[in-house]
């Protein structure tokens, strides 16, 4: 185990080289918040740690993780609590996966993929977290959801599945942790300029990373339990739920 590097206010972010994971540490790192950045891509996560430490004079520290690697995670959360001498204040979890549902519907193993990627692994690792921050009765958790997950369209329902699964997850985790002091908020995007994104037909209405990380960082600050970027697919998504089932499932959505 590495040294631990002294310092007062710590976040952790997992999946730090996504798209909206880099405008996040860019936004929390501007703000003087020091970052413990956690990615598969160790490489990538390095450059990103030195950029943000010598642009903005916070701490950056990279570290490895693999979301689908189940059994490390607590060792992954002992670390991370190692490292930031029990100073760690709020984790982040920004990472995702989605695959074209045409590819799911002939590969069982991505529908698995998706099922633990954006579920499975986030709940175990945001259970460690829970319980370190109940115990302290202080900090907060930031979880990525979608859109997506707010009604089952055919053209996405692996995807959106999953993050249905993980809002009501969310919701109940920040239901149990309310009376501790500790805060959970739900950030459900729309569409989002990002390498996930990146070519898929009918994109509307397309966000910039930086503008999600802009009004979570907002949304953290003030407690929200659950917040919706940009602030119109809120009403989108309220318009989407309230179409019958007889017309929507007619729709090509």
């Amino acid at each position: 185990m590495s040294t631990p590097i002294a310092s007062e206010n710590w976040v952790l972010l997992l999946g730090s080289t996504s798209g909206i994971g880099k405008a996040i540490a860019r936004k929390w790192a501007a703000n003087g918040v020091n970052l413990l950045l956690a990615a598969r891509d160790t490489d990538e996560n390095n450059r990103l740690a030195a950029d943000l430490a010598i642009r903005f004079g916070i701490s950056a520290k990279p570290i490895a993780f693999d979301a689908l690697a189940f059994a490390e995670h607590e060792a992954f959360w002992k670390e991370c609590v190692a490292q930031t001498q029990g100073n760690l204040q709020g984790v982040i979890l920004v990472y995702g996966y989605m695959c074209p549902r045409d590819e799911a519907d002939r590969d069982a193993e991505l529908v698995r993929k998706t099922i633990e990627v954006n579920y499975t692994s986030a709940v175990l690792i945001l259970n460690l977290a829970g319980k370190e921050f109940e115990s302290r009765r202080r900090g907060y958790i930031c979880g990525f959801s979608s859109v997506a997950g707010d009604r089952g369209r055919q053209s996405n329902y692996y995807y959106g599945s999953s993050k249905a699964a993980f809002s009501a997850y969310l919701q109940g985790l920040r239901n149990r942790l309310f009376k501790n002091g500790v805060s959970v908020i739900t950030v459900k995007p729309g569409f989002v300029d990002t390498a996930m994104t990146w070519g898929m037909p009918g994109m509307f209405l397309v966000a910039t990373p930086k503008k999600v990380a802009t009004d979570t960082w907002n949304a953290v600050r003030r407690k929200r339990s659950v917040l919706y970027t940009p602030f119109f697919w809120r009403y989108i998504m309220l318009i989407i739920r309230s179409i019958p089932e007889f017309i929507f499932k007619r729709m090509k959505l």
